[in-house]
Order: structure tokens, then C-alpha cells, then sequence
């Protein structure tokens, strides 16, 4: 049976559905029929702008951004799709914090809807900080079909992993 990381908390019935794509190689091809685009958000300040705007039409009273960008470095191993930082600096005798949105660079290539459910769960941690019910309720104020598609990006990141995979399939 294979191990599907990504999908450890879903129930076992979706996790099998998955398992069967993969078993008979369709699973690259069922992420690109659901997902057939790829974005054009291919810049640091690209990537600004479209969270800028993000939380102008979701969250006009959330602490500002001071920088958002693609990050290399962030391990999707440890469920790092996205990172929300305050750096803390002493300026003179007060204390700066500038908030910072990391985003990990391999979403340069994928689908817009997954780069929208990042850029959004990383724009609701400006007001939630924990991964509770009132930061879910706020995903889903700010993109309706959230949890599908935190689902779909899982399942993309599973095919991205199989040896198999063909990275021409599902916008990879």
C-alpha cells in the first residue's frame, strides 16, 4: 500500500480513491483535467501585488505586509507551503516588527487556484495566528472552496513525488 504523507489525516476512503490514481498512472492526468492553467505570477513583485491585492479585497484592517516573495528554501516536507514571519528590530527605542510571506518557490509552476489557497492561508494568519476554527472560517470568507482545494494542492504534491511522475501532467 503506498504511503500518501500529504493525506495521513484524510479519511481512508479518499486516501484509497488517490492510491487507485496512482495505481493506474492517472493521477497526473486527473490533476490536470481539474487544473488545466498555470499562473503568471513568476516575481517577487508579482507575487506582492497578488497578495496585496488579496487582502485588500479580504482583509482591508489586517497589519500591513512589508515583503512578499518566493522562498527556495521552504521544506515542503514539513508542510512549509507557505511561511507567515514578524521579524522583531530595535530601531532607537522602539521596536519595528516587519511581517514577511514566504512562499514556496515550487508553486512558481503551479495551478493559480493552489497559489490563491496558499497566498490566502498565509493572509489569514495576519489575523489567526493558530490553526483553529475562527483561521478556517476566515480561509473560507476569503475563498469559498478552501478545503477542496487545500485537498487538491496535497494530492498535486503526492503526484509530485512519485518516481513515476511526468512533470508535463497537471501544470508540474
Amino acid at each position: 500500500m503506498t504511503a500518501l504523507k500529504y493525506l495521513q489525516a484524510y479519511p481512508a476512503a479518499l486516501q484509497d480513491r488517490v492510491r487507485d490514481l496512482i495505481a493506474r498512472q492517472r493521477l497526473g492526468e486527473h490533476l490536470a483535467q481539474r487544473y488545466p492553467a498555470r499562473h503568471d505570477v513568476q516575481s517577487d513583485r508579482a507575487l506582492y501585488g497578488y497578495t496585496m491585492d488579496l487582502k485588500q479585497r479580504h482583509l482591508k484592517n489586517a497589519p500591513g505586509i512589508d515583503k512578499v516573495l518566493y522562498d527556495s528554501k521552504l521544506d515542503v516536507v514539513r508542510n512549509a507551503l507557505g511561511l507567515h514571519t514578524a521579524i522583531s528590530r530595535v530601531q532607537g527605542s522602539k521596536l519595528k516588527a516587519k511581517k514577511e510571506i514566504r512562499v514556496a518557490a515550487l508553486f512558481k509552476a503551479a495551478p493559480p487556484e493552489f497559489l490563491q489557497m496558499i497566498v490566502v492561508h498565509e493572509l489569514a494568519h495576519l489575523k489567526e495566528y493558530e490553526h483553529n476554527k475562527a483561521f478556517y472560517q476566515l480561509c473560507t470568507y476569503m475563498l469559498p472552496d478552501y478545503h477542496q482545494l487545500e485537498f487538491d494542492l496535497r494530492v498535486y504534491l503526492t503526484w509530485r513525488e512519485l518516481p513515476s511522475n511526468d512533470t508535463n501532467d497537471a501544470r508540474g
